[in-house]
């Protein structure tokens, strides 16, 4: 029963506005008849592949976004057009309101996922094009400049992760003096409760503190993600920092980015219960597999994070106990578990509803608990804007951010990942790695490119494996 309720046609975590796929605001249109009218709209939004096209196609019935315009403006310079030959007036199920928020909303549109049926599960979704974050940062500075004074420091952010540190501690002493048993549901449940929001909150911290946000200098930052690292009770922050800057940098790239799950994670975690099994332990999936996939030459700051936390440790253990060290580890444990905060993890980059979107963002109450880092699309595309005005960035320019599909609830994202078909490990954006400098992968961009257009255009993941094929021979 709960398989069915959490279905592909269902996807209770994910709000989609059908009214830009040529439905009504929150009913989808039928099928293979109907498409957004930024799809109308964008001479480079053909969807190519070798088997399918999207689901939701144009209609010709549908009005042109640029005759519409100009209708709503109230440009009447094209009046030669009869009434039975108009396609600017909006079609029987198309309201005024609606033909507005697509004007009010159109420099957005350029960044409007496509929806299909989830792909198969026996495979990533391999693409060609450019991950978003790029170009839609471009637009949105040439349209809103004064959004560059959103970026900078936020002095918050140290007296906040030094809060949630001292929380840590104080607790950590308190099971030690009590001795309370790591397994008696008290300590779990304060593990659980108290230190899995707590911890998961230093983990955003030190997510903040790498893109240099906390303090002006780049040292201070780095020394302060190594102190707040003590609430974590394992070296973290110097591992984190290079691997997170890569996943920015190159995005669904293979190789390159270590959040993305590996073929081998793929094959074993396919079912529910191995979806479950990758939720209930995905911060260890996190810790280890970038050292499977690209392994970071150790640093002088790497080993002085190791040093810190052994001494930190050393010290804890000395005065509490392991019952104090053990509360910090299951802490961490429950942060990157079946938490309501970390179901972030997921929500992020999975794609979930046949929404080909490889960002998501959410706007609920849970990111008060967690740096805002819900506001994953505003977060990308400008790294350098720090939690506390992502909600700035968002409300200065509406037009980008409030037409994407954006998830309801984090919790609703686990329960949808587990139980759900329309997502699961294979949900995940690919791309071939810049660094091979293929030549066949640029062959194959612009065949594309001469079929529908250069950067917005769907490949298959059979030409994207030819691609890669066709370049390790030529190596």
């Amino acid at each position: 029963m709960l398989l069915g309720l959490f279905g592909d046609s269902q996807s209770p975590s994910v709000k989609i506005d059908w009214s830009l796929y040529g439905g009504a605001e929150s009913t989808h249109p039928p099928a293979r008849t109907t498409a957004s009218y930024a799809s109308s709209s964008r001479s480079a939004s053909a969807s190519v592949s070798d088997d399918s096209t999207s689901d939701y196609e144009v209609d010709a019935s549908l009005p042109s976004l640029s005759r519409y315009r100009a209708r709503l403006r109230g440009d009447q310079s094209d009046t030669t057009v009869s009434d039975a030959e108009d396609d600017t007036k909006p079609p029987p199920t198309t309201s005024t309101g609606i033909g507005e928020r697509l004007l009010k909303n159109e420099a957005g549109l350029a960044w409007l996922p496509p929806i299909s049926d989830p792909q198969d599960g026996a495979d990533f979704l391999w693409l060609l094009t450019e991950e978003p974050h790029r170009s839609r940062r471009k637009a949105i500075l040439a349209a809103h400049p004064e959004i560059k004074r959103l970026m900078g420091h936020e002095p918050w952010t140290k007296w906040i992760s030094l809060a949630v540190l001292l929380l840590q501690v104080g607790m950590a002493l308190t099971m030690g003096f009590l001795q309370v048993h790591p397994l008696n549901w008290k300590f779990l449940l304060a593990a659980y409760v108290i230190g899995g929001t707590a911890n998961q909150n230093t983990f955003l911290a030190i997510h903040e503190i790498t893109h240099n946000l906390a303090f002006r200098s780049i040292q201070a930052n780095k020394w302060w993600a190594i102190l707040v690292n003590c609430a974590i009770g394992v070296p973290y922050a110097m591992l984190f920092k290079p691997y997170h800057i890569e996943h920015h940098k190159h995005l669904g790239e293979e190789g390159m980015d270590t959040d993305l799950p590996t073929k081998l994670e793929l094959l074993c975690l396919k079912n529910v219960l191995g979806k479950a099994f990758f939720a209930t332990f995905q911060i260890f999936f996190y810790a280890l597999r970038p050292g499977f996939v690209k392994a970071q030459k150790p640093t002088v700051w790497l080993f002085a994070n190791f040093a810190v936390l052994l001494a930190f440790d050393f010290a804890l253990i000395q005065t509490a106990g392991w019952y104090a060290m053990f509360y910090l580890l299951e802490s961490s444990f429950f942060a990157g578990s079946l938490h309501p905060c970390a179901a972030h993890f997921i929500a992020e980059h999975y794609m979930f509803a046949g929404v080909q979107m490889e960002t998501w963002s959410y706007y609920g109450p849970l990111n008060a608990l967690a740096y805002n880092v819900g506001y994953h699309n505003e977060h990308h595309d400008f790294p350098s804007i720090p939690w506390s005005r992502l909600p700035a960035l968002r409300a200065a320019a509406p037009e980008f951010y409030d037409v994407l599909p954006c998830h309801t609830s984090w919790p609703l994202v686990t329960v949808q990942f587990i139980l759900g078909t329309d997502s699961g490990l294979y949900a995940r954006i690919k791309r071939l790695s810049k660094k091979a400098g293929c030549k066949a992968l640029e062959g194959a961009k612009e065949a594309v490119g001469a079929a529908g257009g250069p950067t917005d255009v769907q490949v298959s993941n059979d030409m994207a494996h030819k691609a890669q094929k066709q370049h390790d021979k030529n190596a």
